[in-house]
């Protein structure tokens, strides 16, 4: 353990002159088991996870986000890249509803949402086998957007409807100080009350992820990107860490959908508060 409190080994520290632009450590199949996959959602809401059926049908991660000023969104399109570049799953892009009025996203001069993404809708949730949910931090905590959308989730919490599924984030923030960590570390009370399974990356991205020669989000939380001043694009770094996670969380998923896998949900709803 070195000066500053850090964690990790020696052994993986880069070596000097590695810079961030360095290609990542490439993750293999073998890194995490998807021998003898055959996974099904089931019909029953309260079971996340069903073995048999139709072998043929593919795993999808719900990529779910709220993005005001299209950087969260840039991520979430680089993470689809990587959750498809993994055999049997697919990645889906859903945004959350919008809460601010029309005429207060316009004094803001908020850019005009793509159509072609839809909105997600409540109920759409329990037919996904994983989830990656993006959103911009607000004093370090998630946007309200993306808070309402999880208040509005009380009926799947009741149920357990979402428990077992695994889920990570990705974020967006203004500085470096501005909460790369604390925006996703405060969301995962939101997973745990659903019974969520998180997935962090940790440092699977290798030499990418300790580069001090520039400026650049994410942390073993997730993907996330600096915004600035709201005018700073995604460097290719950052970008490169978000197709790493989508095809992380794909792998994960592959993984908790094999023939090991059960049912997480309890047998009785739980009471209303």
């Amino acid at each position: 353990m070195g000066k500053g409190g850090g964690c990790v080994p020696s052994k993986n520290k880069a070596p000097r002159g590695v810079s961030d632009r360095d290609a990542p450590i490439p993750l293999s199949e073998r890194s995490i088991s998807t021998e003898g996959l055959s996974p099904e959602r089931s019909s029953n809401p309260t079971i996340p996870v069903q073995i048999g059926g139709d072998s043929q049908r593919k795993l999808r991660i719900f990529i779910v986000f709220y993005s005001m000023y299209r950087h969260v969104e840039t991520l979430a399109r680089r993470i689809k890249k990587g959750v498809d570049g993994v055999e049997g799953v697919e990645g889906v892009l859903y945004r959350v509803p919008e809460i601010l009025a029309p005429e207060v996203l316009e004094q803001m001069k908020v850019p005009v949402k793509d159509d072609g993404i839809p909105v997600i809708s409540v109920e759409e949730m329990v037919e996904a086998d994983g989830f990656l949910f993006g959103f911009p931090t607000r004093f370090g905590s998630m946007a309200a957007q993306m808070k309402a959308f999880f208040d509005s989730t009380g009926g799947l919490w009741r149920e357990q409807k979402l428990a077992g599924v695994p889920a990570g984030f990705f974020v967006s923030t203004g500085t470096q100080g501005g909460g790369q960590e604390t925006t996703a570390w405060t969301a995962i009370t939101q997973l745990a009350h659903h019974g969520m399974l998180y997935v962090p990356i940790g440092y699977t991205f290798g030499a990418g992820m300790f580069g001090i020669d520039s400026i650049k989000g994410g942390s073993p939380y997730g993907a996330g990107v600096f915004s600035g001043d709201g005018t700073r694009e995604p460097t290719d770094t950052e970008l490169a860490l978000a197709e790493h996670q989508g095809k992380y969380m794909a792998l994960v998923v592959k993984r908790f959908a094999g023939p090991s896998s059960s049912s997480f949900a309890p047998n009785k709803v739980v009471s209303k508060t």
